[in-house]
């Protein structure tokens, strides 16, 4: 071995989840090094090349807020902005934005060399050295032994990669990259519980061979909509290329069926589980047999090449059954695959194996982030890799790190799912998984989260001089409407030449701009737009005036209502004295944090599901699938930590604990229940009403009609109404 460098962290990957976690850590004074087998690979968008989506985007407007990369980089390269689910309530708007795939790339190198106190290497790490059940170091391909006091994995679909064609099949990562499978190996030998998965990507294909007359146009939003992901973002954005859309038709699915026997996945060559919410379009034929047809979204992969990408298409079947599939759409007839679809199998970690903090139970010191630790899509992995990269810093440096518990993101949400709840497979961030969503959105993620970031030290000056100003320039117009009355004629001339119904009278602006016929722009061109209001802003401060109502009635039996301190900017409320937390400066709220020392520390109480969280209220037992052994495991938390039970959604236990007469006569899905009431434990008091109600809500929702994994209700199918603006 040849003793190279020493180091405080050292993060594997250099992928989207690497990325943040190595500049995190070095934002944080921490020596720094991310290895990764290419340079050529850093930021590499080996599936779609957009960031954002439907609760994705979410995820970004909270990396940034932190102090992230992403962001930056999307608003950077991106080729065409959409705001999606524009016709919904706010809490589900999502921006979305196609990308520019070898800028993207360009831009996160660049970004990476230019972090000071982090070291860049091109090098396959092949093991991960250990001493007495702490990380000490890592060796790579050619010998190099690296030491550090932090280890962050973020292999991606690299660790014991193997790609699916039809009924060929090699040991690869992805677009062409070499397995990691030595890593592996050493990865079970440290015993850490890993597990396969599986995920896929369709064809590449060329521009000209398209006949763009046969499909739908999808044009970007108006260059006067659009938004950046970044709150750093201000230069004008213009959208560049149009996005289509095309459809499969009965002749697709009959030459998909009748070559059904060839795919990989269904003829039992894939051992691995596949997405759920992003399913192969074999799986789609299959599964959805009586739809007629299926979306495929062309988008381009850059400016600068004819590659288009075919969203909704990724199939493992042969070469020769792609060509023939692809060619029966409308407007494929003559299409050329560039690079055929694949299926990619990898091994990650069961995340019940690590705490809150990212950090393994079983190796202390060894951290998890992205596709490692169960989750699919760019932005989830970037997410984890901030929290990552600040909490193996923080440790390596003997701080205390942080929790983000689920009521202040979409983030702590994730990564409590996934300590928590496990995953069955990859899982995919959605706006259903959170009960808090309509305080969690994307346009208030540096409300909630800039003060943490700028505590934990991750936000800049720049960026904590942009966010006060941000906040000021809301607070003055918020004070303003508030102080503003209008009179009834002059409301009534302004509605009815927008062609509303006039109103029965006028009143405070802030008041009437409750009322949902009331717009922002529409009292403007009475009292006049706000000093520095822009657009975004004023859609901003018209949703947090509009959603006050609502946002209440949700805070109705929530652990963690959001209140607002005397400044108005919105923050979660301290949750107990007890936990030794400190106040964040200029909100007057408190993130739930832990220690860094000793490390094996006190775990959130939360509930781990299923009929055995039932046997360890009796018996004071502990059961955990496959990780008895692992030090620090949670146990049975409060009865209104309904939300963390494994298989039951959220939204559903947060309605029956609003309403426990509910809890007697329906479970967890909405069934009605016939069969006896549960029997009470014995060490719950027999004259205390409000925990036997909350006990039985919880035996409804384990025990109810006996649903497994795959019978369990889905997160898109929860009932919680969001309101419409």
């Amino acid at each position: 071995m040849n003793h190279l460098g020493d180091y405080d962290v050292i993060v594997i990957g250099a992928g989207h989840a690497g990325i943040e976690a190595a500049h995190a850590a070095a934002t944080l004074g921490a020596r720094t090094a991310v290895f990764t087998m290419s340079l050529d690979a850093i930021g590499n968008m080996p599936c779609n090349p957009s960031i954002g989506g439907t609760a994705k985007g979410t995820l970004v407007r909270e990396l940034d807020a932190l102090g992230g990369v992403m962001g930056l980089a999307a608003d950077a390269t991106y080729l065409q902005s959409r705001m999606l689910n524009k016709g919904k309530g706010p809490a589900v708007h999502a921006l979305r934005v196609q990308t520019d795939r070898k800028r993207y790339h360009e831009y996160m190198k660049h970004a990476l060399e230019l972090t000071p106190g982090l070291a860049i290497h091109q090098a396959e790490v092949v093991s991960i050295e250990t001493e007495n059940g702490r990380v000490k170091g890592v060796v790579t391909q050619l010998n190099g032994e690296y030491s550090a006091k932090c280890v962050v994995i973020a292999t991606g679909t690299n660790l014991g990669g193997k790609i699916f064609v039809g009924d060929a099949w090699y040991a690869s990562g992805p677009d062409g990259m070499h397995a990691a499978n030595a890593l592996t190996d050493s990865l079970k030998s440290a015993g850490l519980p890993l597990r396969r998965f599986k995920t896929g990507t369709p064809a590449r294909v060329h521009r000209r061979s398209i006949d763009f007359s046969k499909l739908e146009c999808q044009p970007g939003d108006p260059d006067n909509e659009l938004q950046p992901f970044s709150f750093m973002t201000d230069t004008p954005m213009h959208n560049k290329v149009e996005c289509w859309i095309a459809y499969t038709n009965p002749e697709t699915h009959r030459i998909i069926l009748d070559n059904i026997q060839r795919s990989p996945l269904y003829g039992g060559m894939i051992e691995g589980v596949g997405p759920r919410y992003c399913p192969s379009i074999e799986d789609k034929v299959v599964r959805f047999a009586g739809k007629d047809r299926h979306p495929i979204f062309v988008e381009p992969c850059g400016e600068n090449t004819e590659e288009m990408y075919l969203q909704g298409a990724s199939s493992s079947l042969p070469e020769d059954v792609q060509n023939a599939f692809y060619r029966s759409i409308k407007g494929f007839e003559n299409i050329e695959i560039m690079r055929p679809a694949y299926a990619i199998e990898y091994d990650c970690v069961d995340p019940t194996s690590l705490e809150a903090t990212l950090e393994s139970k079983v190796v202390r010191g060894l951290y998890g982030a992205g596709q490692f630790n169960g989750t699919s899509g760019y932005e989830e992995a970037a997410a984890q890799g901030l929290l990552a990269g600040l909490n193996a810093a923080r440790n390596a440096l003997g701080k205390e790190q942080l929790i983000l518990p689920r009521h202040t993101s979409y983030l702590g949400t994730l990564v409590d799912d996934l300590v928590t709840k496990g995953v069955m497979d990859p899982y995919r961030m959605m706006t259903s998984r959170s009960e808090y969503r309509l305080t969690l959105r994307q346009d208030n993620a540096d409300q909630r989260l800039t003060p943490i970031g700028r505590e934990y030290g991750l936000v800049q000056d720049d960026r904590w001089a942009k966010y006060q100003h941000t906040q000021s320039i809301l607070e003055a117009e918020r004070r303003r409407l508030h102080e503003t009355h209008l009179r009834t004629a002059d409301l009534r001339a302004a509605m009815e030449a927008a062609g509303l119904a006039p109103a029965a009278e006028g009143g405070i602006a802030e008041e009437l701009l409750r009322r949902p016929e009331i717009s922002y722009p529409l009292l403007a061109g009475m009292i006049g737009w706000g000093e520095e209001i822009t657009p975004m802003l004023a859609e901003r401060l018209e949703t947090e005036i509009k959603y006050a109502g609502y946002i209440a009635r949700q805070d109705q039996g929530s652990q963690h209502p959001f209140q607002a301190p005397a400044h108005g900017i919105a923050c979660p409320p301290a949750q107990a004295a007890a936990d030794d937390r400190q106040t964040l400066p200029g909100t007057g709220c408190r993130p739930l944090r832990q220690a860094a020392q000793p490390h094996r520390h006190r775990q959130p109480q939360r509930d781990d599901g299923g009929d055995q969280q039932i046997t360890e209220r009796r018996t004071g037992t502990q059961h955990h699938q496959g990780n008895a052994q692992l030090p620090g495991a949670a146990r049975p938390g409060q009865h209104p930590r309904a939300a963390r039970i494994r298989n039951t959604e959220s939204g559903k236990i947060l309605h029956l604990m609003r309403h426990p007469k509910h809890g007697n006569r329906q479970l967890a899905d909405g069934k009605p229940h016939h069969g006896p009431q549960p029997t009470l434990p014995p060490q719950l008091p027999q004259n205390n009403r409000q925990q036997r109600k909350q006990h039985q809500i919880l035996h409804h929702a384990h025990t109810g009609d006996g649903h497994n994994a795959e019978q369990r209700p889905q997160p898109d199918q929860v009932a919680v109404p969001v309101p419409r603006i």
